[in-house]
């Protein structure tokens, strides 16, 4: 697959990843609903600069993984794999039934909109642990792997805020779109199967 093909695949995965309801898309959502669109939009800022910083922390730390050895790397691939299918079968056998808009979100004396959002992306590892799982798969060869990790996990904050401008624009419909019965689970469905050919794609894939 050449490298603009790739990229186009990554784009796609990525954006369908994105609009899959989640805790940055719950938060985004009630901070709109109850402080504001320009709180939300603070919010969503926080959420892009945690995951800014998360992919620059992959991004150095495979590209030093890369370099050093092909056998810790293909360790590491195959961890990424598992971890991909595992959340796969889980997201196809048990998908969430509803989004749930319960969570209290309510910041701590001293913390505005933007802090919460950073915080609550910075301070969850499973952003880590996709990135590193999800974003060598579409690392063509010949290039600089933590430069174009880092591009790619731009590019998926790009996205981010694509979306949650959809979602702080059209609050009250959207979210009563993913409060209807069979949205979320359909969702759920959708990215499970999208992290199982994820997961068999990675395993089976080359070692560089």
């Amino acid at each position: 697959m050449d490298h603009l093909a790739l990229f186009l695949t990554f784009v796609a995965s990525a954006a369908l990843l994105t609009i899959t309801p989640g805790l940055d898309t719950v938060l985004v959502l009630r901070t709109a609903g109850l402080e504001g669109r320009r709180a939300a939009a603070m919010a969503a800022s926080g959420i892009g600069l945690g995951c800014l910083i998360w992919g620059a922390a992959v991004s150095l730390g495979l590209g030093a993984l890369l370099q050093a050895s092909h056998m810790a790397y293909a360790a590491v691939k195959l961890a990424g794999a598992a971890y991909l299918l595992w959340l796969g079968i889980q997201l196809l056998i048990h998908p969430r039934e509803a989004l749930d808009m319960s969570g209290d979100f309510t910041p701590p004396r001293g913390q505005d909109s933007f802090r919460r959002g950073f915080l609550t992306n910075l301070l969850n590892p499973k952003m880590g642990v996709f990135y590193i799982t999800f974003l060598p798969q579409f690392v063509p060869t010949g290039v600089s792997v933590a430069a174009y990790t880092f591009f790619l996990a731009a590019v998926h904050v790009v996205l981010a805020f694509v979306w949650f401008a959809m979602l702080i624009a059209a609050t009250a419909p959207l979210s009563g779109l993913l409060r209807r019965p069979g949205a979320v689970p359909l969702l759920d469905r959708i990215t499970g199967g999208l992290f199982l050919a994820f997961g068999l794609r990675l395993a089976f894939s080359s070692t560089r």
